[in-house]
């Protein structure tokens, strides 16, 4: 049996009448009835009461006919949804990003774009550090992925595009004596104690404070490690130490904090879009070029 019997079938069914049904096909009516008994055949039924005056179903083709006309309408909506798919309006697709991006407006504003344009793919998100992100788009569980990649390489296969460069703000307790400085060099800073990443947390970014300590001067004395950005802040509070951030960051406002700008060279961090290299996803190319509207108006900071 062939989706095109169904067809034949339906149209006899739904007129009554070989010859207008014939017509409705663009097809002879003689060919038209030797495929209703080729089905009719295959079945082991009759499907339609024949004579001079009339053609109408019989119990079983009464049956049948709900059967077809359902087979069809879910070939039809299969057929569609593949279109749909293939040209990147139905699917999923898993979107990492690290934990200061939420605090920009760029995230937001690139996603509400894209559901607003493609509401019917299903957008998964995962906040991760950047090389758990390459991991992740490496082994095909992410899709694209929004990176701090300052002092990490990507893994062969992926492909980062740098799309902003935050500065790094020193994290400070307000009561410090330099937190009224309006701008500071780390060198000023050689004495101090400092928070940062583990090193195992998979962000480049406590390499790189180490790499401006040292340019400037001196090694960093770290006294304390936290994963999450929002905790080290609250460390700087308590009066624990001082912290290099992204200047994101500097939204969260804690009492006894305060955020200064740093005059060093290279004090910032890269932001770029991570994807697998040659990745031909009709989903990812209209999110990537989602993005790169918001990057064009430049209102997404």
């Amino acid at each position: 049996m062939e989706l095109r019997h169904l067809r034949y079938f339906v149209a006899v069914a739904e007129e009554l009448h070989f010859t207008r049904a014939a017509e409705r096909l663009h097809i002879g009516q003689p060919p038209l009835s030797q495929q209703i008994q080729a089905l009719e055949a295959e079945l082991g039924v009759l499907l339609f009461e024949r004579n001079r005056r009339r053609v109408r179903l019989t119990p079983a083709g009464e049956r049948f006919l709900a059967h077809a006309r359902q087979i069809l309408a879910a070939t039809d909506a299969a057929a569609r949804d593949a279109r749909r798919a293939a040209c990147g309006e139905v699917g999923e697709l898993s979107v990492g990003f690290t934990s200061s991006l939420p605090f920009t407006s760029l995230l937001p504003a690139v996603l509400n774009d894209y559901r607003h344009d493609y509401p019917d793919v299903t957008l998964t998100l995962r906040e991760s550090f950047t090389a758990e992100q390459f991991a992740a788009l490496a082994h095909g569980r992410l899709d694209v992925g929004f990176v701090r990649f300052t002092g990490i390489e990507p893994p062969p296969g992926l492909a980062v595009r740098e799309i902003r460069r935050d500065a790094l703000r020193l994290v400070i307790h307000a009561r410090h004596p330099l937190a009224e400085a309006p701008m500071l060099s780390l060198a000023a800073l050689r004495d101090e104690p400092f928070i940062t990443y583990p090193r195992d947390a998979g962000t480049g970014l406590g390499r790189l404070v180490r790499r401006l300590c040292l340019a400037a001067g001196f090694e960093p004395h770290i006294v304390q490690e936290a994963r999450e950005a929002t905790t080290q802040i609250g460390l700087v509070a308590a009066g624990l130490g001082v912290a290099l951030l992204p200047a994101p960051l500097e939204c969260v406002r804690l009492a006894g904090v305060r955020y200064l700008p740093l005059a060093d060279a290279g004090a910032h961090v890269s932001l770029g879009v991570a994807t697998r290299a040659n990745d031909a996803s009709p989903l990812l190319a209209h999110f990537l070029t989602t993005l790169d509207a918001r990057l064009r108006a430049g209102d997404a900071q």
